[in-house]
């Protein structure tokens, strides 16, 4: 009975978004991210360390403040387009997806490579999927099984969608799967700009030293793939901007675990200018730096 209390509000949330109209579920989400901006004090010293990391020591406070709430807003209009999302609705994302420099893509499938897609948390990711799948690359991610078996099934249902396959954190066959996906030439999508594990390779990120997962070069340099970055930005009203970054060529070293350092760090690199270019989309609610345990106070997102 409590797995299906927890489940109810994803319930509850498609079936109103689902009936709006996208402008109506769009303004909805940031209303109620403006709601949580304005609630969630406790959590507002943190995301404006990240911030003031992101946007540098020119950057005002009132500036800091405004991205901080952009932070709130950007996840709530994230969440109420996930809820909103149908099949039927594919067509309307894909007229109003802008595609910047889809070249490196379109090279990994001419020479039929697989591609490791290194993403951030920024914008709506999930998009990422739609718009792969109208490439016609056969798209798979990894996702954290959760506690509540509802919950986990409603994700899945989600994202298959979104043209996205899902291959749990649970299931031991994970990584062969992965391989067997690349080295058929299809796609892998990893969020690449957080170490949820603890097991990540150590990089500088932001002026600091932090970890990244080591999983999308790591799989890349198994299998030849291309590494790419790619970023899904909001625009101001309805539709996306999805930016591809040239493909990162791991470099040449003495021993793997050094190549695979090397190109973590080149990840990381990618990923800063990404977020640099929107940081109110970029949705880390987590501390991230060592030096953020001396911030204190996370958002509970």
């Amino acid at each position: 009975m409590r797995e299906w209390f927890a489940y109810l509000p994803f319930l509850v949330g498609v079936r109103i978004f689902g009936a709006l109209p996208e402008a109506v579920a769009r303004n909805v989400g940031l209303m109620l991210g403006s709601l949580a901006a304005r609630t969630k004090k406790k959590g507002r010293p943190l995301l404006s360390h990240h911030m003031r990391r992101v946007m540098g020591s020119a950057a005002s406070d009132r500036e800091i403040d405004a991205a901080v709430d952009g932070m709130f807003r950007s996840y709530g209009r994230y969440w109420a387009e996930t809820l909103w999302f149908k099949a039927h609705r594919r067509d309307f994302i894909l007229a109003n997806t802008e595609r910047i420099n889809f070249r490196p893509v379109d090279e990994a499938i001419a020479a039929h490579r697989g591609i490791v897609f290194a993403v951030p948390h920024i914008g709506n990711w999930e998009i990422a999927g739609v718009v792969a799948n109208d490439l016609g690359l056969d798209l798979m991610a990894v996702a954290e099984d959760l506690p509540n078996k509802r919950i986990t099934d409603w994700f899945l249902g989600v994202r298959a969608q979104f043209g996205i396959h899902i291959v749990l954190t649970t299931d031991p066959s994970r990584r062969s799967k992965m391989v067997k996906l690349l080295r058929s030439g299809g796609a892998l999508a990893l969020l690449a700009d957080r170490d949820v594990t603890g097991n990540g390779i150590p990089v500088m990120f932001f002026g600091e030293m932090t970890t990244m997962p080591a999983g999308p070069t790591v799989l890349a340099e198994l299998t030849d793939s291309a590494l790419i970055p790619v970023a899904v930005y909001f625009k101001e009203g309805a539709g996306y901007r999805i930016e591809v970054g040239d493909t990162i060529v791991i470099p040449d070293a003495e021993t793997r675990s050094e190549r695979i350092a090397l190109g973590v760090q080149l990840v990381a690199d990618v990923l800063e200018a990404q977020i640099r270019k929107e940081p109110s989309q970029w949705h880390l609610f987590q501390p991230n730096w060592p030096s953020d345990a001396d911030v204190g106070g996370a958002s509970g997102q």
